[in-house]
């Protein structure tokens, strides 16, 4: 089992709502007690044991439009088909700290999903969809999803990223 949370890398948007699916990977790789990860060509990852079965914990460096390139390179890398990853992001058509999985789908505008599903040639690949809302009138998506949640956001996100993980 792979789960690969999509963000984009560096400090200025870590605590953004694109990068709901790196820190579902933070959370996880905590409560499964990995202390240490790993970098190769375009995506970190780590890998544990539990209950007996393999886990790796993903995160492509790539930034979100290209995730695809590092899923791409993952999977051969790894030797993993489709149905043993679990791609999880960020999605502004479900209310914050909504969760939704899907045994697969489109891409439904997300950028880094549309690239994922490119570059494998395939829509049939398990997510899992984060709410993150989007019903601010008069802002740009783009901006939106670049920026931090606010305050009083943050129970919900947690909430959210907790039960995500």
């Amino acid at each position: 089992m792979c789960v690969i949370g999509l963000g984009n890398p560096g400090k200025r948007y870590a605590s953004t709502r694109h990068n709901i699916g790196f820190m579902v990977i933070d959370r996880l790789a905590d409560a499964l007690g990995v202390r240490e990860s790993s970098f190769y060509r375009n995506y970190s990852f780590a890998e544990t044991r539990h209950q007996g079965r393999r886990v790796i914990l993903c995160k492509p460096e790539t930034y979100m439009n290209l995730s695809g390139e590092a899923v791409s390179l993952l999977l051969a890398k790894q030797r993993l088909n489709l149905s043993e990853i679990l791609v999880v992001y960020d999605e502004i058509q479900l209310p914050l700290g909504q969760l939704r999985l899907r045994k697969r789908g489109s891409d439904g505008g997300h950028n880094g999903l549309s690239s994922i599903i490119e570059n494998l040639g395939s829509e049939r690949f398990p997510r899992l969809r984060c709410g993150v809302d989007f019903s601010s009138q008069g802002v740009d998506l783009a901006e939106y999803v670049l920026s931090p949640f606010q305050k009083e956001e943050l129970p919900l996100a947690a909430d959210m990223i907790e039960r995500a993980a």
